[in-house]
């Protein structure tokens, strides 16, 4: 039987890695991933099904916002912290949801100790975060596979292009 676990939380670093030991003391895989979850997009949700099937409870780590600035620059995010974790909250694979403010998540994984560490094949093994404290741990790294022609950056991208588009046409912006 699976252990039971409360899904769509909101947390801090510290209830997460409570939650997390809690979990593991019951006998749960815990995964962890993480980003910055900027434009929620299919591509998103299908790396957070397949994350979340490998355990027994998914905890995602979210970008601050002066994380995402110094990463992605001028204009990201678009979209405030407190929205993206709540939008990712709301999602059927995700059960806890943690913010993190350094540029990566080592010092979150070292305290929430995942047996899965999950990441996006666009990531080179070597360049994982945390990959060699989950295998320290006993744990494993999984890539998984990313939708074709899904990402943020195609979202803006596309969104821009439309923007000028109408604005060409004589069609000003809503």
């Amino acid at each position: 039987m699976r252990p039971r676990v409360e899904t769509g939380r909101v947390v801090g670093r510290p209830a997460a890695a409570r939650i997390a030991a809690r979990l593991r003391r019951r006998g749960a895989r815990v995964v962890f991933t993480n980003g910055v979850f900027d434009l929620l997009h299919v591509g998103h949700l299908d790396l957070l099904e397949k994350a979340r099937a490998l355990g027994d409870a998914l905890v995602v780590g979210v970008n601050s916002d002066a994380s995402v600035r110094r990463l992605k620059g001028h204009g990201r995010p678009i979209v405030p912290l407190r929205e993206r974790m709540e939008m990712l909250a709301g999602l059927k694979p995700v059960d806890y949801v943690v913010a993190f403010g350094e540029d990566t998540p080592a010092t979150l994984i070292a305290a929430i100790r995942p047996a899965i560490l999950v990441k996006g094949a666009d990531y080179r093994a070597s360049e994982i975060v945390g990959a060699d404290t989950v295998r320290a741990l006993g744990g494993r790294v999984v890539r998984v596979p990313l939708k074709p022609g899904r990402s943020t950056t195609g979202l803006v991208t596309r969104a821009r292009i439309a923007v000028r588009a109408r604005a060409a046409a004589g069609r000003p912006r809503r």
